[in-house]
């Protein structure tokens, strides 16, 4: 049902926007995500799906949504893409869209009603001259706990870096800048939106930042979740976007590349961490032992890294083991 509210915005307003799902086995789930953009109070809208593989009924739930709410003001777009990643995919869908502004989303999943108007209007507001928009978020835990993700407008690199502030579902982004940052590496099985986040950041983006109310709820599927919900099973997979991510920031033209280096080697002993939580030390030790020594050069040994850096580190570490949180907060002020 479409809203007084909407109705007047169609008529106001005449940017297309368009938001892309990549869709993998999630014909019991997906209806949730379709309902919630469904529901934006912003027309015109363009949705593009792409079922990437589905073993399940998925692709025949994606053109049910399209045959029974296709309309002039709400396009719906269902395709595939046979390369089985979610980069891939959403390559795919990108290419399918047509909107001046991009919102790349999850199949499982929502949005607020008023998202899409609230970035239309943060547009308006800088009178079009924006590239990317930065928008907050919370984590729904399978219980209904959640969480906010953190959120900030200043340091952005390293918040890229240490929180992934630009994780897929949370940003909007013009079609002709993404076009320039040759879009998803499809060779990336996980973690590729962290990776996304900080290239388009290199692109050097005119960039907006929507606080206030948080319109997008990024559920956790535990166990039915794509990625999985531990990480020694793809051990090598992220110590490898680490280190593509280490070689980009190597290539730019970025002041104080050695801090997010450091950053970086930061994360490869969260990622060391995450193996003792999970009792793999097999995997922790050498990956500790690599960032640690990597950190400990780049400091010279000198007194700060004897006396502050490396006793503080060593906490973080055993911190992160414990499952406590709030480190990576610690650790962007500390590394410099």
């Amino acid at each position: 049902m479409v809203t007084e509210k909407a109705v007047t915005l169609r008529l106001e307003k005449f940017m297309k926007v368009s938001i892309v799902i990549p869709v993998y086995n999630r014909a019991h789930i997906v209806l949730r995500t379709l309902e919630s953009v469904l529901a934006q109070t912003y027309r015109p809208l363009e949705v593009v799906l792409v079922d990437n593989c589905s073993t399940d009924d998925s692709l025949a739930v994606l053109e049910a949504f399209k045959s029974e709410h296709q309309s002039s003001d709400f396009e719906v777009v269902v395709t595939q893409e046979s390369h089985h990643t979610a980069g891939a995919a959403r390559n795919r869908g990108f290419g399918c869209a047509t909107g001046e502004w991009v919102i790349f989303f999850d199949s499982d999943d929502e949005m607020r009603p008023q998202l899409v108007e609230r970035y239309v209007k943060k547009i308006e507001k800088h009178g079009g001259e924006l590239d990317l928009i930065s928008a907050r978020s919370r984590l729904v835990m399978p219980d209904g706990t959640s969480q906010a993700h953190p959120f900030f407008r200043h340091d952005i690199f390293a918040v890229q870096i240490l929180h992934s502030q630009l994780a897929t579902q949370r940003y909007a982004v013009r079609r002709e800048f993404f076009e320039d940052t040759d879009g998803w590496n499809i060779n990336l099985p996980g973690w590729n939106d962290w990776e996304m986040g900080l290239r388009m950041l290199l692109s050097k983006p005119r960039m907006a930042f929507m606080g206030g109310r948080i319109d997008i709820n990024i559920n956790h599927s535990g166990d039915d979740s794509i990625t999985g919900t531990e990480f020694h099973t793809r051990h090598g997979q992220w110590e490898h976007v680490i280190d593509v991510l280490e070689n980009e920031v190597r290539c730019s033209r970025l002041k104080n590349r050695r801090r997010y280096f450091r950053l970086l080697d930061y994360r490869r002993q969260v990622l060391a961490a995450q193996y003792q939580r999970e009792g793999h030390p097999e995997l922790a030790k050498p990956l500790c032992r690599q960032a640690y020594a990597s950190l400990r050069d780049s400091y010279a040994d000198s007194l700060s890294w004897r006396w502050v850096v490396s006793p503080v580190l060593k906490r973080l570490f055993r911190r992160i083991v414990s499952g406590r949180r709030g480190s990576a907060r610690i650790a962007r002020l500390l590394i410099r």
